[in-house]
């Protein structure tokens, strides 16, 4: 990998995705239950939350505590207790490590459909 593809940022997400799968248990196999875009989904609300609620984690009048406890988009595919904002940049790099994992996943698809023909 160049250094290009080595800065903080990059590792941050290959960070949390390995997090994702050791600490959480989201195991590739579980992932491939996802058939419905719920990975990307998941990632676009943390992006959602990022994006237009940001500012909120920095304000004098809110802080991160009120960021953290709002809940999530109405697309979150996945029940309440799993939506956990931490702050803006953490959220994106959960949003990429969510989308490496829908990337994955289709690729671990496409690999077994041309298995299966």
């Amino acid at each position: 990998m160049s250094e290009l593809y080595s800065s903080h940022a990059v590792k941050d997400v290959l960070n949390e995705r390995e997090r994702q799968i050791i600490k959480e248990g989201y195991l590739p196999e579980f992932d491939n239950l996802y058939e419905e875009n719920e990975l990307p989904r998941a990632a676009s609300c943390y992006v959602d939350h990022a994006v237009s609620r940001g500012w909120v984690y920095n304000s004098k009048d809110f802080g991160p505590e009120v960021y953290m406890d709002e809940g999530a988009a109405g697309w979150w595919p996945f029940a309440d207790t799993f939506w956990k904002p931490k702050s803006p940049r953490q959220d994106l790099v959960r949003a990429a490590a969510l989308l490496i994992a829908e990337i994955e996943r289709l690729d671990r698809k496409v690999k077994a459909e041309s298995k299966e023909g």
